[in-house]
């Protein structure tokens, strides 16, 4: 939980690194936030070098934003949340990692946004954005649902919603499903005028670039295109599914977050939408009671 003993004067950098990209805030021993600073993707599965560049290059920003552009990266106690490293290799990867900070504390970007959104207390999360997945926090027990990655994985994220759009787009062109208002969309966003363009502009495409396709799906969607509600209504109960299942391990709070929350949540059931609650801070807040909660457990072991 957000504390301050007013002894420590030390400077806690806070990082939420994503598929799509990097956050960092600067924090000081009064957890005001200094400085905010967004660079890019900071998911080692899709490149430890960019992973690491983009770590670094948002903390410098951070600080710049700060006014701090004269405090050395060295000076920081770093906790540093990332997407990807529940897969063990990559987490030794960026533990072995030669950084530039005083310290580091490393976690999944599970974790420090389910600590964000309770303010470091039990609870679980729904996360929608580029990829999709459920956390629960209960008595030092953590469950994972999904984070499996795209596009073998991540159902309901922005990066699904927009591959499923592509492909229906390309069925319709074809006659083999109906016509929907998806298509001439899409096409006139990538300039495409047929499907030969189409395949050919999304050819090899990643994560970040399906979720920049995602909303075309909602917006058709909420005009009423048959197509589009087909592919919302299995992505949103793909999400309730992970709801229910987090909620059977009893958390105290269940939030959502993400940048597809807002377009999603309203499509989710009944039951779910009324037991959701606002995060309390984000997950880059999260990274920073985390490399609290860290400092405080090897104060305590050294003590001993």
């Amino acid at each position: 939980m957000l504390t301050s003993s007013g002894k420590n004067k030390e400077l806690f950098l806070g990082i939420d690194g994503g598929g799509s990209k990097c956050k960092a805030i600067v924090m000081n021993e009064d957890n005001d936030i200094l400085g905010t600073g967004i660079s890019g993707p900071g998911n080692p599965l899709h490149g430890f070098e960019q992973a690491t560049n983009s770590i670094t290059e948002s903390a410098k920003l951070a600080l710049e934003d700060a006014g701090l552009a004269h405090i050395e990266l060295s000076e920081l106690v770093a906790g540093v949340g990332l997407a990807g490293v529940n897969i063990p290799v990559l987490f030794d990867q960026m533990s072995a990692w030669k950084h530039p900070f005083k310290t580091i504390h490393l976690a999944t970007d599970l974790l420090i946004a389910c600590l964000g959104a309770h303010d470091g207390s039990d609870g679980a999360v729904i996360i929608s954005g580029t990829g999709s997945c459920g956390f629960s926090c209960v008595d030092e027990q953590y469950t994972i649902v999904g984070a499996h990655g795209f596009p073998h994985g991540d159902k309901g994220s922005g990066a699904w919603f927009g591959l499923q759009g592509v492909k229906q787009v390309l069925l319709s062109l074809d006659g083999l499903v109906p016509p929907t208002l998806m298509s001439n969309v899409l096409l006139k966003k990538l300039n495409c005028k047929d499907d030969t363009d189409l395949v050919e502009a999304v050819a090899s495409q990643k994560a970040t670039f399906y979720a920049q396709q995602a909303n075309l799906v909602f917006d058709a969607a909420e005009q009423g295109d048959k197509v589009a509600l087909t592919i919302v209504d299995e992505g949103a109960e793909y999400i309730n599914s992970i709801a229910r299942t987090l909620t059977a391990k009893n958390p105290p709070r269940l939030s959502m977050l993400g940048g597809l929350t807002p377009r999603l949540k309203s499509w989710l059931a009944d039951e779910i939408k009324t037991n959701l609650e606002e995060p309390l801070h984000a997950p880059e807040v999260g990274s920073v009671i985390y490399a609290r909660q860290q400092q405080a457990k090897q104060a305590v072991q050294q003590s001993a």
